[in-house]
């Protein structure tokens, strides 16, 4: 394990030896192919998409939230009985994610990532969610890389977007549309048409939401 005493906060955040935390959080997985399934969540801090509709707006700015060690977020971590772990944000792949899940896998974690594949990707990765947004879209790398794709819709011409985008990805991807939250009474009956005239995607829902759990 690296050594890291010798450097300043921000050279340890360069490094990934410690990261920004907005927030992490043991619960259920609300959304995807792991919906249902108990995940720790570590969301950090930081990102440069901005996506108008963003509900966690508040992750955007990493100076204003606390600075952990990559040992203090996985001794955390390891409070919990599950090992689902998910790297969330803001936009995690603004950090390097090496040492943090090198910590993780020695712990026995599965780790997954939501990300918008903005930057490039880092770190033993299980399981990549790729959510392109058109404010900041891919880096090309990560398509053929992406496990799950999954697309917020917030109008209807995102449909046609996402078939676009979706011609990069692996054979094997999963395909996800899913309603963005504050428009889902006019956008989810537009999604269930277009799930039953294009089965090869599937509709996801923020289940967490509709049941009010983190």
């Amino acid at each position: 394990m690296v050594k890291h005493l010798e450097y300043s906060t921000k050279e340890r955040v360069q490094l990934g030896l410690s990261l920004p935390v907005m927030e992490a959080f043991y619960t259920i997985q609300g959304e995807g192919a792991y919906t249902g399934q108990a995940a720790y969540f570590i969301r950090l801090a930081g990102c440069d998409v901005g996506c108008v509709w963003c509900d966690v707006k508040e992750s955007w700015e990493q100076d204003k939230h606390p600075v952990l060690t990559v040992e203090e977020i996985v001794q955390n971590a390891k409070k919990y009985p599950g090992r689902l772990a998910i790297i969330t944000g803001g936009e995690p792949l603004m950090h390097d994610l090496g040492p943090l899940t090198e910590q993780l896998k020695e712990e026995g974690f599965h780790i997954n990532i939501e990300t918008s594949g903005a930057h490039p990707l880092s770190g033993e990765l299980d399981y990549i969610t790729l959510s392109p947004k058109k404010f900041k879209q891919p880096v090309e790398e990560v398509y053929q890389r992406a496990n799950e794709f999954k697309v917020v819709v917030y109008h209807k011409s995102d449909l046609q977007w996402a078939i676009n985008l979706s011609e990069k990805l692996s054979d094997d991807c999963k395909l996800y549309i899913q309603p963005e939250w504050s428009k889902r009474a006019q956008i989810t009956p537009l999604l269930v048409e277009f799930v039953k005239s294009n089965p090869e995607w599937q509709l996801s829902l923020q289940t967490h939401k509709y049941i009010d759990i983190p």
